[in-house]
């Protein structure tokens, strides 16, 4: 009896701890695109204005989907190559070490360039303080 009740503990334990990893490798891949507030801070001078410093991570293979930014986003190409699409203009597909530019509510979609690794960027915003930092469009 007593090895039963161990061995249904032992099979729940696995379920469980099983089912957790399983949910946290789904939610990983329901955010194609993870961004991460490294900094965000008054706009000294401008009155109800911030910066916004963050990193973003493009899941292999993934795209944001269209979205736009609540001002001028720069951004820093720290590893891989990324594709931006902005609306209306040409795609662009920036690597490591480029640079770019999206103004302020241009509506773009960013994919990822390989299907292995993932691409990460370090982004810089200007906009009204409390915006997010990317509103998506259908």
């Amino acid at each position: 009896m007593k090895r039963t009740s161990a061995l249904l503990a032992i099979t729940v334990a696995a379920a469980t701890t099983g089912g957790f990893v399983g949910l946290k490798v789904l939610n990983a891949q329901d955010q194609p695109v993870k961004r991460t507030v490294l900094q965000k801070t008054d706009l000294v001078g401008v009155e109800g204005m911030e910066v916004v410093v963050f990193q973003a991570e493009i899941a292999p293979g993934a795209e944001s989907g269209k979205h736009f930014h609540p001002g001028p986003e720069y951004f820093y190409m720290l590893e891989g190559s990324m594709i931006v699409e902005p609306d209306g203009h040409e795609r662009v597909t920036l690597t490591k070490g480029q640079t770019g530019h999206n103004p302020a509510k241009h509506v773009h979609n960013v994919k990822n360039a390989s299907t292995s690794e993932p691409a990460k960027a370090l982004g810089f915003l200007i906009a009204e303080k409390g915006q997010p930092l990317a509103t998506p469009v259908k």
